[in-house]
């Protein structure tokens, strides 16, 4: 039997989260639709942050209740504090994210907090959502390279993931935000994790800045990792990682497991469709 490997589809909120022009909700919903048919248990549909800070996200409800849902698919969105886990709950996601980053500076850039302080912010919504029954996974940004601290030390990221999973976080996303990462620097880094964290709790999150994001999937694979996050067409970057390239495609991401004898589960032909919609959106009106 071929074995499974879930690709965690980002697009619709780290992929298009950055982009300068307005996107209509109506075409984010389109593009939530259109990844609906595609096969994806898990897609991140937006974020409840604040509009000030990233206006392509102020119509989060708004997606939300205007997408056509699938039971087989969890729709989930990143909420940065108790505010925006509310208003998650109201919109009826059914999982949320919480980020912290590995590094200090970068922390401070993202968040306008250390990482101690973020942890205390988290920690209502991890009550919270426990109560109530709702998963949240944990993110970890700049997991070898910072734009700010430069190089990060495997123990760092380590002590980070860890400290999420500890507060509660069902899986821990493991972002090369800058696209810095190679496998010589990823290597090291998921082996400290792993030894802090079972493996089949960890994610792959990949920037292709420097186009070594399938080579890092690869090599992830080969440790037991069996979860990646991916942007469908590539889209994204980050507003507070300066040249950040997107995404890892999910096209892209999806073949390569697929070549290298894994299985997806994912229509690669309403894949492409949905991508090349995607590709439409990033365009000049």
């Amino acid at each position: 039997m071929t074995e499974h490997v879930t690709l965690f589809e980002v697009g619709p909120r780290d992929g298009l989260q950055n982009e300068s022009r307005m996107i209509p909700t109506a075409d984010k919903i389109k593009l939530i639709d259109m990844l609906s048919t595609v096969g994806f248990s898990k897609i991140e549909a937006t974020s409840f942050v604040s509009p000030k800070w990233v206006p392509q996200m102020g119509d989060a409800a708004e997606v939300m209740q205007g997408i056509s849902r699938k039971p087989s698919i969890h729709y989930a969105a990143l909420t940065p504090n108790l505010r925006g886990y509310h208003a998650a709950l109201d919109a009826k996601a059914d999982e949320v994210a919480i980020f912290a980053s590995a590094s200090e500076g970068f922390s401070q850039k993202n968040i306008n907090c250390s990482f101690a302080e973020s942890l205390e912010r988290f920690a209502p919504i991890m009550a919270e959502a426990k109560t109530a029954g709702i998963p949240v996974r944990g993110y970890v940004s700049c997991v070898t390279e910072c734009p700010y601290d430069g190089p990060i030390t495997p123990e760092q990221t380590a002590k980070t993931a860890k400290a999420l999973f500890d507060m509660g976080c069902y899986e821990i996303s493991l972002g090369d935000t800058i696209g810095a990462a190679t496998p010589a620097t990823t290597a090291p880094m998921i082996d400290a994790v792993v030894d802090a964290i079972p493996v089949q709790n960890l994610a792959g999150h990949f920037h292709d800045t420097h186009g070594h994001a399938l080579a890092n999937i690869e090599l992830c694979l080969s440790k037991g990792i069996r979860c990646f996050d991916s942007s469908v067409a590539g889209l994204g970057g980050c507003p507070y990682a300066p040249g950040a390239k997107g995404n890892v495609a999910t096209e892209a991401a999806a073949q390569r497991i697929h070549d290298l004898g894994f299985d997806t589960g994912l229509d690669l032909t309403k894949l492409a469709k949905a991508a090349t919609f995607a590709q439409s959106l990033t365009r000049p009106a």
